[in-house]
């Protein structure tokens, strides 16, 4: 094998990456590893998923697997989309092979032509495993970020195999979240291979604006209430779970506003269940759904607020927490995955039982009703931004292909 070339070229791997078709898909990744293409050349593969029939399906489902083109190129970076056979429901063992086989032709081109030294897989399956038979096959380095779907896919027995060969073939793996690396650790994975390297947060694009001028854009009364929660519509979020306590937070504060900010994700959209949710409780003057929104627009929108809250059913890193601390917002979630290594102590904001709904409901107007430190909380995501995050990623990067001996995939 040829000794390889400085600096080292990294082509990212994911099927959830955003494009003109998904604008909102994966933005997290994006947001990541662009911040590394500032550093190192950065190339981004991104498989879609595809079988005959879909379109047939999409004229009943609207919002299901809306595709993507084949290529992009996104502030200056490459980004192709081949498709990859994925039956939905079924087969789901097959689909980090079929990823494989799917991304070959397009890893091998870039190869040829001097543009891969590593393979960056985000999410252990399907795309790390994936990421894996590419890299024995292409004979590179594979890195894998650990992201949250670990959780779910550890508990599959037909998956979890699959996820943890994946781990013991990477070269190095990142986890956005101590819990993560635990989680795998104690499945049979290497320590001394994971390490962790949280999400960062862009303080610049993210901070307080005037609150008066932000409320009156969405049609809010100065001194109303305002909760606000962000992300896909799904029931993961647990964006039903707030719904349901709103009555009795009327009660105690009247004129309470919650606003959602989110659209439908690759896991699904149940915003027409959240809509009758809401009319069957009598919250229409009470509930906004703002639909999704640019990360550009969303500083506005947080700084109209008075506390984020996420009543999530499992996170690996929620960059959208740091999001709103950059904004001033205290955060109120749920105790799983990464989010107590986010919200990390009381003058950040509170974290409670997952599916305690009466704890929720006080842990919100607890905040509500409390003189928070803004400024201090935005101090804190101020030392979680990318800057020293970035260094550290693109240190590993470079420090996989000094020397053939190092530029090959373990096991």
């Amino acid at each position: 094998m040829q000794a390889p070339r400085y600096p080292a070229h990294i082509v990212v791997l994911s099927s959830l990456f955003p494009s003109q078709l998904q604008p909102g898909a994966g933005l997290f990744i994006r947001e990541r590893m662009f911040r590394v293409g500032q550093r190192l050349p950065l190339s981004v593969v991104a498989p879609s998923p595809w079988f005959p029939l879909q379109g047939l399906l999409r004229r009943f489902k609207p919002h299901f697997r809306p595709g993507a083109p084949r290529y992009e190129k996104q502030s200056g970076v490459d980004v192709w989309f081949p498709r990859f056979l994925s039956i939905p429901g079924v087969l789901k063992g097959l689909d980090g092979w079929l990823m494989a086989i799917g991304a070959y032709a397009t890893l091998r081109r870039l190869q040829r032509e001097g543009r891969l030294d590593i393979i960056d897989a985000h999410f252990a399956y399907p795309d790390g495993y994936a990421a894996s038979l590419l890299g024995n096959w292409l004979q590179v380095p594979v890195t894998i970020t650990l992201r949250g779907t670990e959780t779910r896919h550890l508990e599959d027995a037909r998956l979890a195999p699959l996820l943890l060969k994946a781990l013991q073939r990477a070269t190095r793996v990142f986890s956005v979240s101590e819990s993560l690396k635990k989680l795998v650790v104690a499945r049979g994975a290497a320590p001394a291979k994971i390490e962790v390297v949280g999400n960062g947060v862009d303080t610049v694009r993210f901070s307080p604006r005037d609150r008066v001028t932000a409320r009156a854009s969405l049609g809010l009364s100065p001194s109303a209430p305002v909760l606000i929660s962000v992300g896909g519509l799904v029931s993961r979020k647990g964006f039903h779970r707030v719904i349901e306590i709103l009555p009795q937070l009327r009660r105690d504060f009247p004129g309470l506003v919650y606003l959602v900010v989110g659209g439908p994700s690759a896991e699904g959209d149940n915003r027409a269940e959240l809509e009758t949710q809401v009319a069957g409780l009598g919250l229409q003057d009470c509930v906004h759904f703002l639909g999704p929104r640019s990360p550009d627009a969303l500083a506005d929108i947080l700084s109209a607020a008075d506390v984020f809250v996420l009543a999530t059913s499992n996170e690996g890193w929620a960059n959208v927490f740091l999001e709103a601390m950059a904004c001033g917002l205290p955060v109120v979630t749920t105790d799983v995955g990464g989010n107590r290594e986010v919200v990390r102590d009381a003058s950040l904001g509170v974290v409670v039982p997952f599916g305690d709904a009466q704890l929720l409901a006080g842990a919100l107007a607890a905040a509500l009703g409390r003189n928070w430190d803004r400024a201090a909380i935005r101090r804190y995501a101020e030392e979680n931004s990318w800057g020293e995050r970035v260094e550290r990623l693109c240190g590993h990067f470079q420090g996989l292909v000094r020397g053939p001996s190092e530029a090959r995939p373990n096991g």
